[in-house]
């Protein structure tokens, strides 16, 4: 009885580990950080701005001012949990990486970067920059981590049943 008992919990390990991995990062964002949706774009684009910082029903004030954008309200959006607000880049921001902040009423603070690219430069693909949404995730990585955790799964099974064995004889 004991010998099954350990030679389950490999394979039950693995299998939470193999679960963990398919939650998504938006989900666990540091509630400190901005989601910026595009987090890259051009002037006269607008930009959605995130995050959950300002708790349940939160309201906030943002400041996008580093780009001469002016500021902009944060109000409850449609994601539970999440304050949501909007801007427009001004047409004469010069391409470069800018903070862009907000000021919860409940007291707290989040900021995150918005890169502005010039006209023309529109990017193909996911745009990976640390911040936002917009990567997708890499089924690669995905089955390369799946696969060392099934690994260890038969290895500590195997290993296991060796001394199970050896102990009995």
């Amino acid at each position: 009885m004991r010998t099954t008992a350990r030679l389950l919990v490999g394979p039950a390990l693995a299998a939470a580990c193999i679960g963990a991995t398919a939650v998504p990062a938006v989900y666990a964002a540091d509630p400190g950080t901005l989601a910026l949706s595009p987090s890259s774009t051009t002037a006269g684009a607008s930009v959605t701005v995130s995050t959950t910082a300002c708790g349940k029903r939160g309201h906030g004030t943002g400041d996008a001012e580093s780009l001469g954008a002016d500021g902009f309200d944060l109000a409850p959006g449609a994601r539970e949990g999440a304050a949501v607000g909007k801007f427009t880049v001004p047409e004469d921001t010069e391409p470069g990486t800018y903070t862009v902040a907000v000021l919860c009423d409940n007291g707290k603070k989040a900021s995150g970067d918005l890169v502005v690219r010039a006209h023309g430069h529109e990017p193909s693909g996911h745009v990976k920059t640390g911040v936002g949404g917009s990567v997708g995730p890499d089924i690669t990585q995905i089955t390369a981590g799946v696969a060392v955790l099934a690994a260890a799964a038969v290895g500590g099974t195997w290993l296991l049943r060796r001394r199970a064995s050896g102990a009995q004889g």
